[in-house]
C-alpha cells in the first residue's frame, strides 16, 4: 500500500503558495504559470488556507468581485483538510471524496512539506492496481504452463 511519502518521493515536494494579502489575480497567475488548480495560502510557514479555481469561480466571478483588487484572504478556504506522510493513498482518496476537495497539503511536524492532488492519488491507485493485475496474470499464466 503506497503512502503519501511514497507519492511525494516520486512527484516531488514543490509547494506553490501565496500570501493572504496577495490579490486573487496574483494567485491565479501563479496557478496558470505552474499549471496547477490551487495554491496554498501561507503566512511564513503557517498554513492559513488554500485558494482553488473553484474558490475563484464561486467567490469572485459569481459575486461580481474583481480579481485584481480582491485579496486572497477574502475568498480562500480556511478549513483545510491535511494529511500526514505516513497515511495511505486510499485514506487520501476517502478524505477527498468525503470532503469534496481536490488538493491535500501534507503536514509533517507542523510544517507543510508538499501537496497532493486528486490526479496524483488516482494515478498512484491505478499504478498500484496495474501492478497487482500483472502479478496475478503472471501467477495464473505460470500455473497453466506448468500443468
Amino acid at each position: 500500500m503506497k503512502t503519501v511519502r511514497d507519492l511525494l518521493n516520486s512527484k516531488g515536494y514543490t509547494i506553490w503558495a501565496v500570501s493572504p494579502y496577495d490579490t486573487v489575480f496574483e494567485a491565479l497567475r501563479v496557478m496558470a504559470e505552474h499549471n496547477i488548480g490551487a495554491v496554498l495560502v501561507l503566512d511564513g510557514q503557517d498554513l492559513l488556507g488554500i485558494l482553488s479555481e473553484r474558490d475563484y469561480a464561486r467567490k469572485v466571478v459569481l459575486q461580481g468581485k474583481s480579481s485584481r483588487t480582491t485579496p486572497v484572504h477574502e475568498i480562500m478556504t480556511r478549513r483545510v483538510i491535511t494529511v500526514r506522510p505516513e497515511q495511505s493513498i486510499e485514506e487520501c482518496m476517502a478524505l477527498m471524496t468525503e470532503h469534496r476537495v481536490r488538493h491535500l497539503p501534507v503536514m509533517d511536524k507542523g510544517k507543510v512539506i508538499g501537496v497532493i492532488s486528486i490526479g496524483d492519488v488516482v494515478k498512484a491507485i491505478i499504478s498500484e492496481q496495474e501492478f497487482v493485475i500483472g502479478q496475478l496474470e503472471t501467477y495464473i499464466m505460470g500455473r497453466r504452463v506448468s500443468v
